[in-house]
């Protein structure tokens, strides 16, 4: 049965994958849908709108909202096949990687049939409202209000640090709805439309040049109680839920599908003698990044079996997270190794793709940062792992 998928999913991917979706995503290229998406490359709208109709975007969601509603084995054969293909991932979504595993788990029936359709088809585009100015690292110290009148929450307050909110359609947010119970008690989950006048979205520029965050000032900004998602003042239990979904995503961030294998790359820059890289010591270094990261990758793949038999990773994530980021700042410390003095251009004439390793390496340093910052991660570890006082 299983060979006859793969027979079927290799045939429909050979008639429904344009030919330029068959090649490294180019970062202008990427597809993060949403109702702002331009799509430079006309064929990555024609890759979405056929992928996500088969609801092979969510493979594994249930058909009822939009999902491919495949089983886990057939999940993986889709994957193995879009590998063997070179076939671009048709869309990046926060809405896939973290808020839809939340609506499954505690949205009602309205809100999983409101929400999910659309991301499954990048029709609106998700950006995640936790980190403020005083509240980072201390997440439960957050201080952003909403306050119930009516029908309507009234929300005040700001975030920061919000990838991509300039380009978003909606925001999934942390905010106080109790300021006088204990910090974790008082806390909801709620979902915001970004259209309207009481939400304004500023980029920060950063070091690298660009300005993929941005700070959200909500002023009595409105949101449908029907937004809600679970209980009044029980958003922390899905605060911890959708972390571990965002730290695990976090943890796979070195396989950037627009990058050649590092060992290709090295081939084609760095001297050779008999078809092996000359320079012995700084072979052994990358083989054994290649051993660690080959040994990730397996690792994350018995990870995700297990979670799709029902097993949740807890506070596991942190170990991958914590993990996959030492290993990603490896990856492009070596790879201003192999770039050598082109790693120095930083504008003007020079290979666009040594000008853009060369971001993507000062990128990685905020990687230990994001989504909790390595000094979170290990004292998870020490505590919820290892069971250390």
């Amino acid at each position: 049965m299983l060979q006859d998928f793969r027979a079927e999913v290799r045939q429909w991917l050979e008639a429904n994958c344009p030919a330029s979706m068959r090649t490294p995503t180019m970062e202008e290229e990427e597809v993060w849908g949403g109702r702002k998406e331009q799509f430079k490359n006309p064929e990555s709208k024609v890759w979405l709108e056929r992928m996500a109709a088969k609801g092979w975007t969510a493979p594994e969601w249930p058909k009822a909202y939009g999902g491919g509603g495949l089983k886990p084995q057939e999940a993986l054969i889709l994957k193995e096949e879009m590998q063997r293909l070179g076939c671009r991932p048709p869309l990046l979504s926060f809405g896939i990687w973290m808020l839809g595993p939340v609506l499954l788990q505690y949205g009602t029936e309205e809100q999983k049939k409101k929400h999910l359709p659309e991301i499954v088809q990048g029709k609106v585009r998700w950006c995640q409202g936790y980190s403020e100015p005083a509240a980072g690292s201390d997440l439960a110290s957050l201080q952003t209000r909403a306050e119930l009148v009516g029908d309507q929450f009234i929300i005040n307050g700001s975030k920061v640090w919000t990838s991509y909110a300039d380009s978003s359609d909606w925001i999934f947010c942390l905010v106080r709805t109790d300021p006088n119970a204990g910090k974790q008690q008082g806390i909801s989950f709620m979902l915001i439309d970004m259209n309207q006048p009481g939400v304004k979205a500023e980029p920060i520029r950063l070091i690298s040049g660009a300005s993929p965050f941005c700070e959200v000032f909500f002023s009595d900004a409105k949101t449908s109680k029907d937004n809600l998602i679970g209980p009044l003042n029980g958003g922390w239990q899905i605060a911890k839920a959708l972390l571990t979904h965002e730290r695990q995503a976090i943890s796979e961030i070195n396989k950037k599908a627009s990058e050649l294998p590092l060992e290709i790359q090295a081939k084609h820059k760095l001297p050779t003698r008999n078809g092996q890289l000359a320079d012995e010591h700084f072979r052994q270094r990358l083989a054994a990044w290649h051993m660690d990261n080959t040994a990730f990758e397996w690792t994350l793949e018995r990870e995700m079996s297990l979670q799709k038999a029902g097993h949740s990773p807890g506070a596991a994530s942190s170990m991958f997270k914590l993990y996959g980021t030492e290993l990603n700042k490896r990856k492009y410390e070596l790879m201003m190794e192999v770039s050598g003095f082109q790693s120095l251009i930083w504008e003007g004439a020079g290979d666009e793709k040594d000008r853009q390793a060369t971001r993507d390496w000062l990128r990685s340093k905020g990687n230990s940062i994001e989504g909790g910052t390595s000094e979170i991660q290990l004292n998870v570890i020490a505590k919820r792992v290892l069971g250390l006082p």
